[in-house]
């Protein structure tokens, strides 16, 4: 039923709302739910007109304020607080009835409240602490109470006819029980991380002095951040330490005889908010010398990029790493049918050309075949950022699958990103159903955002593994990882030659070598992956250092002949065959492998499987 009452427009003379609080304000007069949840990006500051309010002062403030006679708040730290609409001999009285009734009480209370005056709104920050997301035989006697209240609110006619609204906040949905979820009549509404005109209002907001030009660059470099942690490095006057003037004073001091030491004490001043001296001390390079033809912004946005990162790997709680390459595909030795097709790749990224670009690549190949390194080096040279996956999975109920959500979320706003999820198939394997569903969960989930159309060109996913016969199937499909592209050990002495150069140019090692020389040294290395080359290359520097001599044809005998690599060649050959069964192009492979048929594949791989697992 239509709800009586009402909740601020923008036709109504009022100023323009958030997307999501507008869309909260359409369902809730189209009479579609009177139970409302917003989730995500619940702990942000939120523009209306020339002010930012924090989400409870909005609701309440704003949204709420003038269109509802009473607001209450409830919460598990603070009780019944009432917001608006009772004198002060009425909220003596209602805490003196809820004294000592506890959470059943509470909600009797309310419900009591709301159905006998009219126009009342029920506000829930950290909902999940009051409904939280577990079996019911789990949940006391309270918890099964409110749950039951709750539902039983927003199903019941009478309630909507009140004028009742009840919005709980939560920033994952994963800490909120399922059933609430489900509900037809409890409808969630996500707050999405700000876009780039939202960040570039809140920079004019916080730093109405920075240039026109540097504050659009700021909204560009700023994808992933919350408004709020945006205020933290732009704001002009600080809440507390240092304001902008005593910071440039700092940072003038920390450059004096530098280039451009006034010009670039202003720049980095209107960036460090927040921020303390000794934390400004580590921050500023005055050693650094900048060319004439720089961008003068650069050096600030290069202090802006390193504090996002900060921010966001605290955001995260150490569930995402950034990546940070310090080499190109130059730096790759050898594998050039490789290099090639990530070359195109990067040249359809850096293009913007979104309806080519692949939803995702899978790195196949045996340990040591250098994909990690060659997948580093396609992300400088795509100007691609690139953030790693770590570790999210937990031993408490619903916790893996809200780490993930928050993982997921802030990965989709900083696109156009990588997120790269190196030994895929432990993070991402089947653990069947020993750890309650929880994986089978978490992989529908992956599935569903890896192949969410939206991520095309925005977020690339990127699976490295050696045994992808442990990933999920449906996982490796097209339109997911779209690239399967196999890793192998240098075939030849020229290729092994090359990996070896590029290893010694790499840590600025310069050999007395000739590239014969070099070659058929490496005419004995066969079966030696990467990783071994990069071995002996350093084996052979070490030994070089030791007699102060450059690297020479001897001493790089002699580490080959000292040198004892892996000897795991039945475990190598399965995972290459692997590779074979999953590259999506034969003129990826080999030539050994090329003419291979898909019978004689399988074959194979039987055959390396029972030398394996007898």
């Amino acid at each position: 039923m239509t709800p009586t009452g009402t909740l601020p427009s923008e036709t109504a003379g009022r100023l323009p709302l958030p997307a999501w609080a507008e869309t909260l304000r359409q369902k809730y007069l189209a009479g579609e739910a009177s139970v409302f949840i917003l989730y995500r990006n619940v702990f942000d500051r939120y523009p209306v007109g020339d002010r930012h309010y924090t989400l409870l002062p909005f609701l309440s403030d704003v949204l709420l304020k003038d269109n509802k006679q009473h607001i209450f708040e409830l919460s598990v730290d603070r009780g019944v607080r009432v917001v608006q609409g009772s004198s002060p001999q009425g909220k003596a009285e209602l805490y003196r009835h809820l004294e000592g009734k506890g959470l059943a009480g509470i909600f009797e209370s309310l419900e009591r409240q709301m159905l006998e005056q009219r126009s009342n709104a029920l506000l829930i920050p950290y909902a999940g602490t009051i409904f939280p997301a577990a079996e019911s035989h789990f949940l006391s006697l309270d918890e099964r109470g409110a749950f039951t209240a709750l539902h039983r609110w927003s199903l019941d006619e009478a309630f909507a006819d009140r004028d009742n609204v009840v919005i709980l906040i939560s920033e994952s949905l994963a800490d909120i029980s399922p059933a609430l979820l489900t509900h037809p009549r409890v409808v969630a509404i996500e707050l999405p991380m700000p876009d780039r005109a939202a960040r570039r209002g809140a920079i004019g907001h916080y730093a109405p002095a920075m240039a026109a030009g540097e504050s659009d660059l700021l909204a560009d470099q700023t994808a992933g951040l919350r408004l709020i942690q945006l205020a933290s490095i732009v704001a002009s006057e600080a809440p507390q330490g240092l304001n902008e003037t005593q910071r440039r004073n700092l940072i003038a001091e920390l450059l004096a005889g530098s280039p451009k030491a006034a010009e670039r004490a202003q720049r980095l001043a209107a960036i460090t908010a927040g921020m303390t001296p000794p934390e400004i001390q580590q921050l500023v390079d005055p050693t650094r010398a900048l060319p004439e033809a720089e961008d003068p912004a650069s050096e600030m946005m290069a202090v802006v990029r390193q504090r996002k990162r900060e921010l966001i790997e605290k955001e995260c709680a150490g569930l995402i790493e950034f990546i940070e390459p310090r080499h190109g595909l130059d730096s790759v030795g050898g594998n050039q049918h490789i290099k090639s097709e990530l070359l195109e790749i990067a040249r359809l990224i850096r293009s913007g050309d979104r309806a080519r670009a692949p939803m995702g690549l899978l790195a196949v190949g045996p340990m040591g075949a250098g994909k990690t390194f060659v997948i580093k080096a396609f992300l400088k040279e795509a100007g691609l950022s690139g953030v790693a996956l770590k570790n999210f999975r937990s031993k408490w109920v619903g916790s893996t699958e809200a780490n993930l959500e928050r993982v997921l979320a802030t990965v989709k706003a900083m696109g156009p990103i990588a997120l790269v999820i190196d030994e895929g198939d432990r993070s991402f394997g089947s653990s069947g159903d020993s750890d309650g569903g929880t994986g089978s969960r978490v992989i529908a989930r992956l599935k569903e955002f890896m192949s969410d159309p939206e991520n095309r060109g925005q977020v690339l996913f990127i699976l490295m593994t050696n045994r992808p016969d442990k990933l999920d199937t449906d996982i490796k499909r097209p339109g997911r990882l779209d690239r399967k592209i196999p890793f192998f050990y240098a075939e030849t002495a020229s290729e092994r030659a090359a990996v070896i150069s590029a290893i010694l140019r790499r840590y600025q090692i310069v050999p007395e070598l000739a590239d014969e020389v070099l070659e058929n040294a490496c005419q004995a290395l066969a079966g030696y992956s990467n990783a071994d080359l990069e071995a002996v290359a350093l084996l052979a520097a070490e030994f070089a250092e030791r007699e102060r001599t450059p690297v020479t044809a001897a001493l790089l005998a002699r580490a080959i002949d000292d040198f004892m690599p892996p000897q795991e060649i039945a475990m190598v050959s399965y995972m290459e065959m692997l590779a074979v069964s999953e590259t999506s192009r034969r003129s990826l492979l080999p030539q050994r492998f090329r003419s291979l048929t898909v019978q004689e594949v399988q074959t194979r791989l039987a055959e390396f499987r029972r030398q394996i697992h007898p």
